[in-house]
Formats: structure tokens, C-alpha cells, sequence
């Protein structure tokens, strides 16, 4: 058994010892290098360009305008098509543009011999513009500008839905308690230490994309579709990838470097992007507005919730209202509330585009929703964990109108008396209680449910393909990418499970190639323990059925050499219609150890033995394979606590986490030391998000300001407490093997956690992240905390933990 074991990563040895080849690792020596013009205004359209100076420079073999590329619009999304025009993406991106809808958009592209030479060609490029004024507050674009930013909506509106459950007008109107806020979140980046990376070249008339991402058979279809050629032309590969996040959930410029590979004759071409160009110019966490109410009875049962939601999208539909969509679904789980409606709008800006970020619309939700929660127990005089408890949804319970989403196993109670034990909750509730001075604590805490894969919102599918060898081992293909999250491990664990084999016995193929891997939509969505999971137990079993049945057909044809009498043996059906003894001894009935054992347990013959029948046997050679390609249509929650311990220093607008746990229900853990690592992940990037990651962008022009991570505050080693690990392990009836959702999860909660033990500590609450100390200092001075705690003495007693 080692499903449920802390087994070591497959490819652990590879990367620590730096063996594993990445995209920019495999580029062959004698790649041209591509750069990219970025525009240097917001809004506006291209009058005039002139790139005869580029041109001359000595290295430069071609450079290309939006004037020289297919005008063909393509979706970028990291979405499985649909043949249903109704479901398809919003197709508005073009290789490269003239209209210029962010500062930064891709105008021109340059190729040369060297770095050198791209760079001074692109200084070379001489672009004249025709400049509008950009808007960059989603509430301000829906009220229209001129020009609007994508043409197709004047309104600037990309998409919008709304739904209601009840009346909550009506139960807002008759409840004895009725809270309202206004609450934002901030544009953050994912920070992936390889930056977007690919190359490409033709081959036999084809072209050939290498390249960092999450969705290698998605970036196939785009690339036929961006060309405007048959989807066959084109062969995608990824090699090992140093991280996503959702960020290269998107295809991102494999379209432009795959047409840039044909205007050279096919000659290899790179294209990396900066770090500058990677917060600027790819993706980014939306930032979210949302304005809430909640009505509660006079026992402080919530009767009503009600949502409105307007997401900043930038320039480009990207994943769009996916996001925003995907919060005001969530606005209707986890609490018990006859009354729910939720309007949620998504809208064009003249900002850098926002995507997938790991959760998926859902931290941005979570902080708003659970920013509310605590103020409501607090409007009601209630323990925010008492309130919590007394209006979580209980045992199982299904999405009312999206029925496969469905809490099939549910703890959340479980996950909440699990955190507030370690975090000492009552305890350290009562003692920090009203405090002065300027030296302050507090504990506060979040809850989250989240999905497991797209179904039925969108299509799942995945695929496995296996091979027997000729030594008994095992081969495994799959089309989900190892991202960094320990995929690998988990599917290689999953297949020696289910064919009782050594996990030294199964050899994963890492790297994915369009051409030959079977087909899978990527790495999003918590979904490749879940979906591909499920392809991956099918493709076992399948592959252990036709070696059994191999194995009886040949145990039967060396039990029948050894007859020495016609009376030794009776009439039974048999593999070729023969007979076989009274015994069933010699049946095969099952794998175990890399052996063919029967049903008593008793070796029969090694797996080794068999796999070499299967290839050279003269009466009967067959290698033994398996494939599936599986339609995944089932989903279920996943829960998930965190509790977190701050000081709050008022005078300097400091937080300091003493400590914080996150505790997880996800089902039945693959791999509990992997289960850690992800968790211990996702909370790092909580702590950034809840405290000091933001995208900061000039107002009157729409630039990014801190694009690089010197300026922009990603937590580092020295600002990260301990971080604590917990689980409730329920085993998920739907799962593969008991398990669902558990790789964006640990993003979600931390953030508002953050929050509330701040409103403990202060009885400030701040609705807007990150809780920089700019924002708090602004906070207090509004409270009128500044002037009572400077000077007060009191300045309470320092711990370890971590200052942010």
C-alpha cells in the first residue's frame, strides 16, 4: 500500500541536483533570440511606425508589426474548447495589435542572431501614436468611455450574472440585524521563479513549440487557431516547468514566437520574457469590489446575504468573468441562508490583464465574505467561531442548481474545532480583550469551501496511457502537468497502488508532447488527483485485467504441457476453448509485489517472467498497454480553516504573525508529506496577499510601478512565521481514491484571517488588502488610535513570529 504514504518525490533528486531540463535548459545553441516592443501609453491607436532603423542594425534577421501578422482575434484562456459557440472564449487577442489597450500592449517583435542585437533594434523602433485618456477603475469603464476599450462592448461590460435564491430584498427588509460593507482586494502577480519562457521551429513542415506551461495540448489549439492553420501543423511540448500558478493556465506569447519561427525560414526562436515584462505583460490576480450585505434574525441566524461584485479585467478577456463568476457561486455555499442573491459584472480596463491565480476567483471572494462574517458576529455580539458554527452548512449538501457540486463529505466543523484548539481561540479571545496601548494582539480566523475540477460549469477530461515493459516495470503517460506540485508522485503512487507493484516499477513521463501524450486539458482547478486521478485508477485497472487474463492463458498453456492423462483433467472453458484441471491453483487472481499471485496469495510466476512472454513468446506476442481517455463528470467540496495569531505595532502600522494554522479538509491524502508542502505553500502566499503583495499602478497613466521584485513585496524567509499543517481526512466517496480538491485551497483563507484578528486586536476593521502599513496607519489615524496609544507605556511583550 502506498497511497496514504509520505513517499519522496519522483522527480525530487532531479531538481534538487539540478538535473531536470527546462524549456530554456533544451534551447538548441543556434536560437534566434526574440524580443517584443511594448507599447508606451495605455490607450490609444498606432498612427505611424517605422522600424527601418531596426532593421539595419548589424544581427537583426527580421522585424515585424501588427501590420505584418494574421488578423485573426483568438481566445487565450487556459478553457477546454467547446464546439458549442454559446461556451467558447471570448476571442479578442490578436499576435500583435495597433490599438493599444494597456500600457505595455504588444505592437512589434524583433528577431536577431544575439541579445544584444534584439535590444538595440527594439530603441531602434520609432512608433507615433494617437493617445486616449486611460481608465483604470472598473467602476468608472462601465459607465462607457470613448473609444471603449474593446469595441465589441461599448458599455465595457465583458460579461455579467446574477442570480437570487429567495427574496433578500425582502428578508434584508424584516431582519433585526442588517450589516453592510465595501470591500476590495489588490492586483498581485504570481511570481513563478521561471519566467514565461518558449522556443520554436519547423519541422517537416510543421511547427514546434517548447515551452513553460500548465496547458500543453490548449496552447496546440491556440496556436492552429492565432495562425489560422489545421491544428495537426502544430506539436507542443513541455519539459519540466519552474512554476505557474495559473499564470501559464494562459496561452501566453507561444502564438507569436510559433508565427515568428515562419518568417525565418523555421530557424529556432526563442522568446523570454523579463521579469519586468512577467508583472507587466502575462497575467495577474483581479482585483475585486465588492459591496455586501447580510441580515441576521435576533438569535444571529443569517436570513439573507446579498452580493455585488465588479471585477477589473483589464485589457483582454483572458479567463474573464470566470472569476468574478466563480465567488458569487461560492456567495451561495458553506452558510445556511434561505435568501442569497448575487449580481457579479466583469469590465474591461486599460490595465495589465488579469487570469488564473491559484484559487481562481476565490481568495478575492473569501476576504470579502469572511471580512463580512466576522463584522456581522461582531454587530451581533457574537464569538466570530460561536456565529460561524451556529450558520456553516452541516453535513451533505449539493449547489442547487449546479447538482454535481456537492459537499459529499463535509468538515468544515471539524476543520474549525481542529484550529481553534491549537490556537488556543477562547482562551486567547477573552485575554485579549480590550486592550490599549500601542502594542496589541489578537486571533482571528477564516473558512472556505471550494470546487474540485470545472464540472459541470465546463468540460473534464483526461487521459493515461500505460505500458508493460520487458523487466516487469511499468510505463506511464498522462496529459495533466507537473507544475511543481508533485503530480508526478501522486499519479506514480495511484498506479503502483492499484497494481500492487513497487513505485521503482513505475516510470512517469514528464514531459508532455502533444504528439504522442495522451489528451488532457492541464494542470487548474485542483483537479489532477480528482479527474486525471480518475483516468489514471481506470488505466491501472485496465492494464491489471489484460495482464491477468494474459497470465491465465499462459499458466494454462504450461499447466496442459505437464498432462500426463486425459483422466487428470475435465472439461472447462479455457483460453482457447481446452480444458483445465479440478484444481483452481493455478488461476491467477490478482498482482502482488510484481508477482502473479491466486487466490490464496500463492506465487504463480513473476511479472518480469510474464512481460518477457508478452514481447517474444512465438505462439503468442503481445505487448501489453492500456489506454483511457475518461469524461470526468463529478465534482465535490472541499473545506478548510485557517487561525491565525497577530501583534499589531499601532504606531508603526505593523503586523507581526506569532502564528498560524491552516487546517484541511480534502479528503483522503495521497500523500500526506506532499499534502504539507502544499499547504505550507498556499499559506505563504496567503501571508503575501493578506499582508503586502499589490501591483501598483500610475493613475493618470496606467504604468506599472513596482514590476520587479525589488519593489514589489513578496514575502521572504525572514518574514514568515512557522507554519502549521492540519487535516481532517474524510474519505471523499466521488474521489479516485478518497481524495478531492487540495492545491489552491491553502491560498484561500489565510488573507482574511489576517483581517479579522487585526479587528480583534484593534476592533479596527480594514477592508482592503494588503494590510500594509501605510493602509493601517491611515486605519487608526481615522479610529482615532494614534494619538491614544503613542506614549501610553504599554507596550505589551514581543514573541517570535514574523514581521511583514
Amino acid at each position: 500500500m502506498v497511497v496514504g504514504k509520505s513517499v519522496p518525490r519522483v522527480d525530487g533528486y532531479e531538481k534538487v541536483t539540478g538535473r531536470a531540463m527546462f524549456t530554456a535548459d533544451l534551447a538548441p545553441g543556434n536560437c534566434l533570440v526574440a524580443k517584443v516592443y511594448h507599447a508606451s501609453i495605455a490607450n490609444g491607436r498606432v498612427t505611424a511606425i517605422d522600424t527601418s532603423q531596426a532593421e539595419q542594425i548589424e544581427g537583426v534577421v527580421k522585424v515585424v508589426t501588427f501590420q505584418d501578422v494574421p488578423k485573426i482575434s483568438y481566445p487565450t484562456p487556459g478553457h477546454p474548447w467547446s464546439v458549442e459557440t454559446a461556451h467558447q472564449d471570448r476571442a479578442d487577442r490578436r499576435l500583435l495589435t495597433g490599438r493599444i489597450r494597456y500600457y505595455g500592449d504588444d505592437i512589434a517583435a524583433v528577431v536577431a542572431e544575439n541579445e544584444v542585437a534584439a535590444s538595440r533594434a527594439l530603441r531602434a523602433i520609432k512608433v507615433t501614436y494617437e493617445e486616449y485618456e486611460p481608465c483604470i477603475n472598473p467602476r468608472e469603464a462601465m459607465k462607457g468611455t470613448k473609444p471603449p476599450v474593446q469595441e465589441e462592448c461599448p458599455d465595457n461590460i465583458l460579461a455579467k450574472s446574477e442570480y437570487e435564491i429567495g427574496s433578500a430584498d425582502q428578508a434584508l427588509a424584516q431582519a433585526a440585524i442588517v450589516v453592510e460593507g465595501k470591500y476590495e482586494t489588490s492586483i498581485v502577480q504570481h511570481c513563478h521563479i521561471e519566467p514565461p519562457v518558449s522556443y520554436a521551429y519547423m519541422d517537416k513542415g510543421r511547427i514546434v513549440v517548447v515551452t513553460s506551461t500548465q496547458i500543453p495540448h490548449i496552447v496546440k489549439r491556440v496556436i492552429g487557431q492565432a495562425l489560422g492553420i489545421p491544428w495537426g501543423q502544430v506539436r507542443v511540448i513541455k519539459p519540466y516547468i519552474g512554476g505557474g500558478f495559473g499564470n501559464k493556465q494562459d496561452v501566453l506569447y507561444e502564438p507569436l514566437n510559433a508565427f515568428l519561427t515562419t518568417q525565418v525560414g523555421g530557424r529556432p526562436v526563442k522568446l523570454e520574457l523579463t521579469r519586468e515584462e512577467t508583472f507587466a505583460n502575462t497575467r495577474t490576480r483581479h482585483k475585486i469590489y465588492y459591496d455586501l450585505k447580510m441580515g441576521l434574525d435576533a438569535q444571529g441566524h443569517i436570513v439573507a446575504r446579498d452580493m455585488l461584485a465588479v471585477s477589473n479585467q483589464g485589457g483582454y478577456a483572458s479567463h474573464g468573468h470566470a472569476i468574478a463568476a466563480n465567488g458569487a457561486t461560492s456567495w451561495r455555499h458553506l452558510y445556511q441562508v434561505p435568501n442569497v442573491r448575487a449580481r457579479a459584472y466583469t469590465v474591461y480596463t486599460n490595465t495589465p490583464v488579469g487570469g488564473a491565480m491559484r484559487g481562481y476567483g476565490i481568495p478575492q471572494y473569501a476576504f470579502a465574505a469572511e471580512a463580512i462574517t466576522d463584522d456581522a458576529a461582531v454587530k451581533a455580539g457574537m464569538d466570530p467561531y460561536d456565529f460561524r458554527m451556529e450558520n456553516i452548512q452541516k453535513g451533505y449538501f449539493a449547489d442547487p442548481w449546479l447538482k454535481p457540486i456537492a459537499a459529499n463529505t463535509n468538515g468544515v466543523a471539524e476543520c474549525m474545532e481542529k484550529g481553534a484548539a491549537y490556537i488556543q481561540w477562547k482562551e486567547k479571545r477573552k485575554k485579549y480583550a480590550g486592550q490599549t496601548g500601542n502594542i496589541r494582539r489578537g486571533v482571528g480566523m477564516a473558512i472556505f469551501s471550494y470546487k474540485t475540477g470545472v464540472w459541470p460549469i465546463s468540460l473534464e477530461i483526461a487521459g493515461a496511457r500505460m505500458v508493460l515493459q520487458q523487466d516487469g516495470s511499468v510505463t506511464l503517460m498522462v496529459g495533466a502537468t507537473e507544475i511543481g506540485q508533485g503530480a508526478d508522485t501522486v499519479f506514480t503512487q495511484m498506479t503502483a497502488e492499484t497494481l500492487n507493484i513497487s513505485m521503482e516499477k513505475i516510470h512517469i513521463q514528464t514531459v508532455q508532447d502533444t504528439d504522442v501524450t495522451p489528451f488532457d486539458t492541464g494542470a487548474y482547478a485542483s483537479r489532477q488527483t480528482f479527474v486525471t486521478g480518475t483516468a489514471v485508477r481506470e488505466c491501472a485497472e485496465k492494464l491489471k485485467e489484460k495482464i491477468l487474463e494474459y497470465a491465465k492463458e499462459l499458466l494454462w498453456e504450461r499447466r496442459r504441457a505437464l498432462q500426463t492423462s486425459a483422466r487428470e483433467t475435465e472439461e472447462v472453458p479455457g483460453a482457447d476453448g481446452g480444458t483445465a484441471p479440478d484444481s483452481a491453483s493455478w488461476l491467477p487472481a490478482d498482482l502482488c509485489d510484481g508477482c502473479i499471485v491466486n487466490a490464496a496469495g500463492d506465487v504463480l510466476l513473476a511479472l518480469e517472467e510474464l512481460a518477457q512472454e508478452s514481447y517474444y513468446s512465438l505462439r503468442h506476442s503481445s505487448a501489453i498497454t492500456a489506454e483511457v481517455s475518461e469524461q470526468v463528470k463529478k465534482n465535490s467540496l472541499s473545506f478548510g480553516a485557517t487561525f491565525a495569531e497577530i501583534e499589531v505595532d499601532i504606531a508603526l502600522g505593523k503586523i507581526r504573525v506569532l502564528d498560524i494554522i491552516n487546517v484541511h479538509d480534502s479528503g483522503r491524502l495521497i500523500n500526506p508529506r506532499l499534502a504539507r508542502m502544499q499547504v505550507h505553500g498556499g499559506m505563504s502566499m496567503g501571508l503575501g496577499y493578506g499582508l503586502a503583495e499589490q501591483l501598483l499602478l500610475d493613475e493618470k497613466t496606467g504604468r506599472v510601478l513596482n514590476g520587479n521584485l525589488l519593489d514589489y513585496k513578496l514575502p521572504t524567509m525572514m518574514d514568515t512565521p512557522d507554519l502549521t499543517a492540519g487535516f481532517v481526512e474524510l474519505e471523499d466517496p466521488v474521489g479516485p481514491y478518497g481524495n478531492k480538491a487540495l492545491g489552491e485551497p491553502p491560498a484561500i483563507s489565510p488573507a482574511p484571517a489576517l483581517r479579522n484578528a487585526l479587528l480583534h486586536a484593534t476592533g479596527v476593521a480594514v477592508n482592503e488588502i494588503p494590510l500594509s502599513p501605510q493602509r493601517l496607519i491611515a486605519a487608526f489615524e481615522k479610529a482615532g488610535l494614534l494619538s491614544a496609544s503613542v506614549g501610553n507605556g504599554s507596550e505589551g511583550k514581543k514573541e517570535d513570529g514574523a514581521d511583514v
